[in-house]
């Protein structure tokens, strides 16, 4: 695709979150501290699931797929929104966004992927217990993590295909952290009105059938979980709170911003720090905490670090 020709932006200019350097300067901080949080949280659960024996489970393995998807997702836009509350021009080249704009779609529709799947583990595993080990072999569940990055790759190659065709000659002040779809949609010098709709359309029908999906599965768990007894309850509840809390951080920020036209993108920003900077933070917190397994897992490995020194 010769994109440059189309296009007389070689760069576009990232706004941010503010213009006031003085809160610039506060939004360093504390997304220096969250993005740090983010990644050694998430490197903590990749790395005792790998390394611990009792976590062989397949909510385990999807756990440690969605620890790893956030390190990744996180990174694309976070590290450079925290380079840029320290300069004064915020650019970033066509290519380059055009790359960020591939990697939030990417790694975003990928997490979505894995929610889903990690549903479905929690929906065998609580309703088809007798059944669990035969559904959900390694292969299985690798296949799963497979057809979830594949499924993230497609979408985000169609988003990136539809919006590098649009010519772009100039405003290049994006008001947002990162590219995205929306923003970059209103810069383009011709009527995206169709593009526009396949755009939300594609977000859209996966965010909705996936949350669907996970919504299906919570019903039919909690119709299953009738007959049993309070202790079954709280058992199916406790692994499936944790779960149920991330997918509603998740998606209920993605649905708000790709489920419509965008209009309003001061207000979609401060969404979208929910989805690229809050849930990749709070995920591995809420997922350890509620868990009984995994804390113990990383007691051990920190035992064993300790100890081997």
């Amino acid at each position: 695709i010769n994109m440059e020709n189309a296009s007389s932006v070689k760069e576009f200019i990232l706004l941010g979150l503010s213009e006031n350097q003085g809160v610039q300067k506060i939004f360093f901080v504390i997304s220096l501290f969250f993005y740090m949080i983010i990644v050694a949280g998430n490197l903590l659960i990749v790395i005792t699931v790998i390394s611990s024996q009792r976590l062989n489970s397949p909510m385990y393995f999807f756990l440690c797929s969605l620890s790893f998807v956030d390190i990744c997702y996180s990174s694309v836009t976070t590290p450079k929104m925290i380079a840029d509350f320290l300069v004064e021009n915020k650019t970033i080249s066509f290519v380059g966004c055009v790359a960020q704009l591939f990697g939030v779609h990417f790694f975003g529709c990928t997490e979505i992927f894995i929610l889903t799947v990690m549903a479905y583990d929690r929906y065998i595993a609580i309703c088809r217990p007798l059944h669990y080990t035969t559904l959900m072999t390694r292969r299985v569940c690798g296949q799963m993590v497979i057809g979830s990055w594949v499924g993230g790759f497609v979408h985000s190659i169609v988003q990136t295909l539809l919006t590098t065709q649009l010519p772009f000659c100039g405003p290049n002040k994006i008001d947002h952290y990162f590219c995205d779809v929306h923003p970059l949609l209103q810069l383009a010098c011709t009527d995206t009105y169709t593009v526009g709709i396949i755009v939300v359309a594609n977000s859209g029908m996966i965010t909705l059938s996936c949350f669907l999906i996970l919504v299906m599965s919570y019903v039919v768990i909690l119709v299953s979980l009738k007959s049993q007894t309070s202790e079954g309850w709280h058992k199916a509840l406790s692994t499936c709170g944790s779960h149920i809390t991330v997918v509603i951080l998740f998606f209920g920020p993605c649905t708000f911003i790709y489920i419509r036209p965008s209009s309003n993108l001061s207000e979609d920003k401060s969404v979208a720090l929910f989805y690229t900077v809050i849930t990749p933070m709070l995920n591995p917190l809420i997922y350890t905490l509620r868990n009984e397994e995994v804390k113990s897992a990383m007691r051990k490995l920190w035992r064993r670090k300790v100890g081997s020194e």
